[in-house]
């Protein structure tokens, strides 16, 4: 799937906010973090810093037997991520790949042309979101297998995929229902900033809205959308 869902937001908002031009996010290295060997294996291994200001070389990552959420310069790999979701007693393992595409639409109006995309993060709360928001997803849906929330940051040419929500369940209403909230809670809720480049220019905050708690997020299906 190429596009990705704008989330209908309750009332209420956190004290994080997505700012206009990305630039109020933490630029600190980050902590150093474990990373599982299926994490290694999957390409989401830690990379070598390349310079002190740019906190997002290395990979914020946590993984259990159920859950798996991290954000990463590397390409995002879904066979991979699949793989991990697959559980003997699931039937049903849904993905949503967000991918980047040539044109974008604001305000009403569409904007052709665009050539890549860079993403920004607070790196120090995107993975406690993630694990929020599968709580909140578990919360609604109960009996849920796997859930993996990945994202990517840096630059993304066309085509790339620039976040993975995979849910496993035993029954796929409950896999499409969770993962379609899980991606509409992450755009909400998770601090991460986009910058769009095309023919004519270039643009942060494309969408801008504040940062929400999970629990605040309606589902594209509980608003109709």
């Amino acid at each position: 799937m190429c596009v990705r869902a704008e989330a209908a937001v309750r009332p209420g908002t956190s004290r994080l906010t997505r700012p206009t031009l990305g630039r109020n996010c933490s630029r600190r290295c980050p902590r150093t973090c474990e990373v599982s060997d299926h994490s290694a294996r999957s390409g989401l291994a830690p990379a070598r810093p390349r310079g002190t200001n740019r906190y997002h070389r290395l990979v914020f990552s946590e993984q259990t037997t159920d859950h798996w959420f991290a954000v990463t310069e590397e390409p995002l790999s879904v066979g991979a991520v699949y793989d991990w979701a697959v559980r003997s007693d699931c039937g049903a393992v849904v993905v949503f790949s967000g991918t980047v595409r040539d044109h974008a639409e604001e305000a009403g109006e569409l904007r052709t042309g665009v050539t890549h995309l860079e993403y920004e993060a607070y790196d120090e709360e995107v993975v406690p979101r993630f694990r929020a928001i599968a709580d909140e997803t578990r919360a609604r849906w109960a009996g849920l297998g796997r859930i993996a929330l990945i994202h990517r940051v840096g630059r993304l040419a066309l085509g790339e995929s620039s976040v993975l929500v995979v849910v496993s369940a035993p029954h796929r209403p409950e896999a499409f229902a969770a993962a379609r909230f899980a991606i509409d809670a992450l755009k909400a809720a998770a601090p991460i900033w986009k910058r769009e480049e095309w023919a004519g220019g270039s643009a942060w905050g494309t969408g801008a809205t504040e940062v929400v708690e999970p629990s605040h997020v309606r589902s594209s299906d509980e608003a109709g959308v």
